[in-house]
């Protein structure tokens, strides 16, 4: 929790610090006098003066504010005329617009920065790659097979999954997808959002070829007699399958790292496919996926009711032969009878038992569970490295990468406000902190990717013309224009208490978000 709460302070640091100091610089540009930089809010723990302004670090790492000299309206005091000079509100239009505009700017050129260093550097980034896909679902249909890895979406070279977004025009036509080492064109027509939303139903929880034989010993299958890839996965063995295979023995599974050791003093076993049929070919062979393989049984469920023990090898439900963990889950939510008869196998023996499942209703759906946890072994994701672009083709992309990411952010606030999207996609600090902190887990690339996207978000959030935001403030200085002087007092007031009601709202239904994803 400690090292989530560290990255997130360090995530949000930088964006907070940028937006004060875009808004810091314009005011120093024009003469206004800066008494408070501050980065958080609520008490201060850290502080230090230097000339007329005090620099803070506050205990809320939430935002941050620069308090200028003179910038209340509602003030009742007369400023004396000396000091007019030093004070935000007695400056002009054009001078107050740049200081409150200053803050967004610096978010955006933030955002720039951070792709520019990107694409000159070259990034380490995860496989962009696709899980399990059955042969009956959509994305079967679109031509896409388990395993595939995405490498270009409408001829453009990609780094992450948010560039599927980002480098079309909405509307995705191709994708280049890397297939067991083949680059394979296979044509789409369908708006990105959608492509990307359905691609997450397919997360790359691809399963090590590992298999528990009748007789308990594990073997590890591979097309190479010589040694096992422990980077290609049963799924994609399974999407293309060869001819033969080998069967090596495995001397040890290290569940931590994923990497297992195979017995290289026994010979590898020849496995010739029967009629292209992979899954036949092991069952006739006896041998069960891994994932088939019982690690733990959760208490007092329908699986320990029955007698169901750790180490148990899942052959068959209801008579019919499961392949896999996701087969048997399918079986078990599809099936309608109140029991369900379980064969496995324990050793050497093969036994036969009668479970109840128990029926929970989970995000309002109800679910059939019997309490057993699969003993899977996932394949270790595996990073590349793009290539580092010239300076000029840096400066290019970046420029484009930025107004792209504000376009593509403004539109989806078009769509939260017209009611085309739910108001539940919408995060708080909680989900930032998350996703923060998963994605400096991943890669600092796809961190630093995430806080230039968050920086563009910041920037356009606070120009909405909302009071207390900065695009309240622009939208005052507009009407100031147009009404020939200052607003009144008790306008003022009222969008003052509208804009801070209304943020608060926002603020609350985001905390809620939150909540709710997490319980």
């Amino acid at each position: 929790m400690l090292s989530k709460i560290a990255i997130f302070i360090l995530f949000l640091g930088p964006l907070v610090f940028f937006h004060e100091l875009g808004h810091f610089l314009f005011a120093r540009l024009f003469g206004v006098r800066v008494e408070v930089f501050s980065i958080g809010f609520g008490p201060k723990i850290l502080k230090y003066k230097r000339g007329v302004t005090e620099y803070v670090v506050s205990l809320i790492p939430l935002g941050g504010y620069v308090k200028m000299f003179g910038d209340d309206p509602l003030a009742k005091e007369e400023m004396p005329e000396a000091q007019r000079k030093y004070s935000f509100v007695h400056k002009s239009k054009m001078a107050r617009f740049w200081i409150v505009f200053g803050g967004p700017l610096a978010n955006f050129i933030l955002a720039y920065c951070i792709f520019f260093t990107l694409f000159m550097t070259g990034e380490k980034v995860p496989e962009i790659k696709i899980g399990p896909v059955k042969e009956t679902t959509e994305f079967h249909k679109m031509g896409i097979r388990s395993g595939d890895v995405i490498k270009k979406v409408n001829g453009k070279s990609i780094s992450s999954p948010g560039d599927i977004i980002l480098e079309t025009d909405g509307n995705l036509k191709s994708l280049v997808v890397d297939r067991s080492g083949k680059d394979i064109s296979v044509s789409l027509d369908l708006p990105a959002e959608k492509f990307l939303e359905k691609m997450s139903e397919y997360p790359p929880l691809l399963v090590q070829p590992i298999f528990k034989s009748t007789d308990g010993n594990l073997y590890g299958l591979s097309q190479y007699e010589g040694k096992v890839d422990w980077g290609y996965s049963l799924d994609e063995m399974l999407t293309t399958p060869l001819q033969e295979y080998y069967l090596h023995t495995i001397k040890k599974l290290d569940r931590k790292t994923m990497k297992n050791e195979i017995d290289l003093t026994i010979p590898a076993k020849r496995l010739k496919v029967i009629d292209g049929d992979l899954y036949k070919t092991l069952r006739e062979s006896n041998l069960y996926p891994i994932d088939l393989v019982v690690r733990d049984i959760v208490p007092k469920s329908a699986a320990e009711k029955a007698g169901i023990k750790s180490g148990d090898t899942i052959t068959k439900i209801d008579g019919n032969d499961v392949y896999s963990f996701d087969s048997l889950r399918n079986l078990i939510q599809n099936g309608s009878q109140k029991t369900l008869k379980l064969d496995v196998l324990r050793k050497d023996e093969m036994l036969s038992f009668t479970l109840n499942p128990e029926i929970k209703t989970i995000s309002g759906k109800e679910v059939r569970l019997i309490g057993i946890y699969p003993s899977s072994m996932y394949l270790r994701g595996k990073y590349i490295n793009t290539e580092p672009l010239s300076i000029g083709e840096a400066t290019v992309r970046s420029w484009n990468r930025t107004i792209q990411t504000v376009y593509k952010t403004v539109e989806g606030f078009k769509k939260l406000i017209f009611a085309e999207t739910s108001f539940k996609n919408i995060g708080g600090p909680i989900t930032i902190g998350k996703v923060a902190s998963d994605s400096f887990n991943t890669s600092l690339s796809y961190f630093f990717q995430l806080m230039a996207l968050i920086s563009v978000n910041l920037g356009v959030i606070n120009l909405f013309p909302i009071p207390v935001l900065d695009g309240g403030h622009i939208v005052f200085i507009i009407l100031e224009t147009l009404n020939g002087g200052p607003l009144s007092r008790r306008k003022l007031e009222i969008a003052q208490q509208f804009g801070l009601s209304l943020l608060l709202l926002l603020m609350v239904g985001a905390l809620f978000n939150d909540f709710t994803r997490i319980f």
